[in-house]
């Protein structure tokens, strides 16, 4: 049971990294008087996916999902969190796109 709270710990820090992270990206964008990007609604975060780096704009719940959550360790072993480059998805984009409709 012990590992099993630890690993809980350690998702639960890994998604607050990501949406630590993810508040901080975009800074070159357009931002409304309250400071938010004008094309990223509110509840919602951003991630480049396949090696293009296309970008989603995707809703924060998907963060309570197990197979989002392990797109974001397989990002966070690929890519770590100290870069400028966005929250890369390290997977193609037709999976990305079929694991995001399941999960609407």
């Amino acid at each position: 049971m012990a590992y099993k709270k630890s690993n809980r710990l350690s998702q639960a820090a890994l998604i607050k990294q990501i949406l630590k992270r993810c508040s901080s990206l975009g800074k070159r964008q357009s931002y409304d008087e309250q400071g938010l990007p004008l094309d990223v609604p509110k509840g919602h975060f951003v991630v480049y996916v396949g090696e293009n780096r296309t970008r989603y704009i995707v809703p924060i719940s998907f963060l309570n999902y197990p197979e989002f959550q392990n797109l974001l360790h397989q990002a966070a072993e690929e890519f770590g969190f100290d870069h400028d480059m966005g929250l890369t998805i390290p997977c193609d984009q037709d999976v990305f796109e079929s694991l995001t409709s399941m999960l609407r």
